[in-house]
């Protein structure tokens, strides 16, 4: 009763087209801007044809076994990611599991890390995406979610960091938290640059994983 009531004071609209409605309406999930193949078999950017490295990545020294990404982090992307980050729409992370479910296949791990919230951002926003998605995934997939990580030390915010400069940024700034399993799928919710997922993939490696795959709702392509 309280959530219908709540419903006629404050009518829900789409988070991408702004109609009356759920929080991302049918056609919006639907438009999602999948990504499709072929993919850098490494970093999972969108190439021409299939490579082991692509000019994203090639040259670096990566953490992880391989990224992959359901959709591009741009027009409609962007607003979901936005309202479910920074106005608190938690329920868009079921939704967002669900996209990365059925675009990827089941990975073969024990377990699902996640990225560890920055504790200011996450105190003002009142919960953390990465974990939430994390744990929807989990249930989608039938895998454990552990808090295999933890922050190491204050970072300064990625946005606007120039490539060079998020990576050192974000060099050194996680830390394990006991023993991780073998297989890892490490999970955050918008893969940018690699760095950070990079930096918390180091982590899971310092802790015992020999193999981390990094999964992400949506992706920066370039």
């Amino acid at each position: 009763m309280a959530t219908v009531l709540l419903g006629l004071i404050l009518p829900q609209r789409c988070v991408a087209c702004r109609e009356p409605g759920r929080q991302l309406c049918d056609p919006c999930l639907d438009a999602l801007p999948r990504l499709s193949e072929p993919f850098c078999a490494r970093c999972g950017a969108p190439t021409a044809w299939p490579v082991a490295r692509c000019r994203e990545c090639a040259g670096r020294r990566l953490a992880f076994t391989h990224a992959q990404a359901a959709v591009r982090y741009e027009g409609a992307v962007r607003r979901v990611v936005s309202a479910w980050k920074e106005r608190g729409l938690r329920r868009l992370a079921a939704l967002a599991a669900q996209v990365v479910a059925s675009a990827l296949p089941a990975p073969e791990a024990a377990a699902i890390a996640y990225v560890p919230p920055d504790g200011r951002r996450s105190v003002k926003r009142g919960h953390h995406p990465a974990e939430r998605l994390a744990l929807e995934l989990g249930l989608c997939w039938e895998l454990p979610v552990l808090r295999l990580l933890a922050r190491a030390r204050p970072v300064q915010q990625q946005r606007g960091l120039a490539l060079a400069d998020r990576r050192r940024n974000m060099r050194g700034a996680f830390r394990p938290v006991g023993r991780a399993p073998p297989a890892v799928v490490l999970v955050d919710d918008v893969y940018t640059t690699g760095a950070t997922v990079n930096a918390a993939a180091s982590a899971l490696r310092r802790g015992g994983a020999r193999r981390v795959e990094v999964v992400t709702f949506a992706r920066a392509v370039r």
